[in-house]
């Protein structure tokens, strides 16, 4: 098996729904635009208020990418 380059970046999703449909709709949207994604990594996550109730769960990943040669 040859060696391989990987690149992290570090993503952020959100959602109405949930920290787990965040984290889904960062990397549904990164797969698009990304090849070979290999590893996601939940690096933080945090809640967005108004009015005293809860409008936005955000979910940070930190993602890793295979370079095509």
């Amino acid at each position: 098996m040859g060696s391989s380059v990987y690149k992290v970046i570090e993503i952020i999703g959100t959602s109405s729904v949930s920290w787990e449909d965040a984290a889904k709709q960062a990397i549904t949207r990164a797969s698009k635009s990304l090849e070979e994604l290999r590893i996601a990594e939940v690096v933080e996550q945090d809640l967005k208020i108004e009015e005293g109730a809860i409008v936005a769960y955000r979910t940070k990943l930190r993602i890793s990418f295979r370079f095509n040669d």
